[in-house]
């Protein structure tokens, strides 16, 4: 059968979402090699566009721009390739496969990739416990600007090294359970902490609702979780409600409110945030 022409196949991916039984049950097509061009062409517009195809669990499809972003060396594109490997999202569970694929993230400048090797080197979800290089990851990450890799830091090393915050102690707990595989707990543990008044509960919160890790897969309560947590100037929220304002997912589409958001989102220094406005 012929390839349909993307000015052709869109209006019916939008026929298909409106009409399907099931948002899972919908895919996007693969990009051409004119869209990938534009990709290479605009990479910051091409992360976001990945993310955006991730929320609606296309999973092919971000994998395609993230890969071809990640061979031009862009260190976001690599770390959310880490994701899909990590937690076999669109292609088989593999967690070395990940930390190869963060370690190439964090060395391309990616603090969300460093943070991320700081805290699942502490467990085995990566593969067997490695402490030096979780603290190695962890420095770097801080020397990036990260303030959670620093407190991650701090409790790793014991309150002799730096003294942090109850508040930065919770988290950094609760983080180490997400990453060991101790879902459960870990919902609970960013409930509690979203009930004390942080917001950063309410951001882990919403991404396990948004990719089904420990909870049902449930975009509406992602979106909502998002939206309070970005009220209460939540950088990282701010960025992912951005995407689902601009695309339509999990909310009603939205790009005036979308910009604002992502404006947010960059004045709080989130990376793919001011990476993304560069090119608005």
């Amino acid at each position: 059968m012929p390839r349909l022409s993307a000015a052709v196949r869109r209006p019916l991916l939008a026929l298909c979402l409106c009409t399907a039984a099931s948002s899972q049950l919908v895919h996007a097509e693969l990009l051409d090699d004119d869209e990938l061009a534009e990709v290479v062409r605009k990479p910051a517009i091409g992360l976001y566009k990945g993310y955006a195809e991730f929320k609606m669990a296309h999973y092919a499809e971000a994998r395609q721009i993230w890969t071809v972003l990640a061979d031009k060396g862009m260190g976001e594109a690599w770390f959310n390739l880490g994701i899909l490997a990590e937690d076999g999202l669109g292609e088989a569970k593999n967690g070395a496969e990940a930390r190869r694929r963060y370690e190439k993230a964090a060395l391309a400048g990616s603090r969300n990739a460093a943070l991320r090797l700081g805290v699942a080197l502490q467990t085995s979800r990566l593969g067997a416990p490695d402490l030096a290089g979780a603290r190695h990851w962890l420095q770097v990450a801080a020397d990036l600007g990260d303030d959670e890799a620093a407190a991650q830091l701090a409790v790793l090393d014991g309150p002799a090294a730096r003294p942090v915050s109850a508040a930065d102690r919770r988290l950094a707990q609760a983080r180490r359970l997400e990453a060991d595989g101790s879902l459960p707990d870990a919902v609970s543990a960013y409930r509690a902490i979203a009930d004390a008044g942080d917001a950063r509960g309410l951001t882990r919160l919403a991404w396990l609702f948004e990719a089904g890790r420990g909870v049902p897969r449930n975009l509406d309560e992602a979106a909502r979780l998002f939206r309070q947590a970005a009220e209460a100037g939540e950088p990282e929220a701010q960025y992912a409600l951005s995407v689902m304002l601009d695309t339509g997912a999990g909310q009603a589409r939205n790009p005036d409110e979308a910009l604002r958001w992502l404006k947010a989102s960059a004045a709080g220094r989130y990376p793919p945030a001011v990476e993304a406005l560069k090119v608005r």
